[in-house]
């Protein structure tokens, strides 16, 4: 796609391909500088330890099956000391420190995440790999119209398709759920792991206008912290 040296504006395009105008990105919020990749390492990592299950688990000297009571008495028959047959010494005994089911959640700041978000989108655009039309809704609802659509753009790999929650129809999911290696997102959920792990990001305009808002307020909010500060 054609794009100033400045990334001041990005093409809209329709999902067949033709040119629709121009849509004005905010003065710097994607430029290359805003790339950080330990940040976006971070998201990815956080992402990822929350899709882990966690269910590993062993048994304990409580779980494992047995009598408790003492196998011999303490002194005199010349054996060691045993207390239980459960002792993790025997084989069948418990297991020591073992892994107990678990989540791998834990706390990731917004700032951090919307910085990632940002970061993301810029990588994209530095890549010409960012598309936004003036709509996601095609002709028809079928898996076969969003696959041409696909083509037109020159969408050879996996796809993320971003749209406005405000826009998000039973046509649009129905007919973009059956591609394979495309996925389907809400502007307001978008991570930055599903734009790197996808190899083209399609916004529809509203879904790109409202994460842009979205990400203008949180850089102004630091900017007057660090005012501030």
């Amino acid at each position: 796609m054609k794009r100033d040296k400045k990334m001041a504006q990005i093409e809209v395009v329709k999902l067949d391909g033709t040119k629709s105008g121009q849509f004005e990105l905010a003065e710097g919020l994607f430029s290359p500088e805003a790339i950080n990749e330990p940040l976006m390492w971070e998201a990815v990592q956080h992402y990822r330890a929350a899709l882990r299950q966690g269910t590993a688990a062993t048994k304990n000297r409580k779980l494992v099956s047995g009598a408790g009571r003492k196998l011999w008495k303490q002194k005199g028959t010349g054996r060691a000391r045993v207390a239980s047959i459960r002792t993790p010494l025997w084989r069948g005994g418990g297991t020591v420190h073992g892994p107990q089911p678990r989540s791998y959640e834990y706390a990731f700041p917004r700032k951090k995440l919307l910085g990632a978000l940002r970061s993301a989108v810029a990588v994209k655009l530095a890549e010409g790999k960012l598309f936004v039309v003036d709509t996601l809704e095609a002709k028809e609802a079928k898996t076969k119209s969003y696959r041409t659509a696909l083509d037109k753009l020159n969408v050879k790999r996996t796809a993320l398709l971003v749209e406005s929650g405000k826009k998000l129809s039973d046509a649009l999911y129905l007919g973009a759920r059956n591609l394979k290696g495309v996925e389907l997102v809400l502007s307001s959920e978008v991570h930055p792991y599903d734009l790197l792990r996808h190899d083209t990001a399609i916004f529809s305009q509203d879904a790109l206008s409202a994460l842009q808002e979205s990400l203008q307020k949180s850089v102004s909010k630091r900017r007057a912290a660090k005012e501030v500060a």
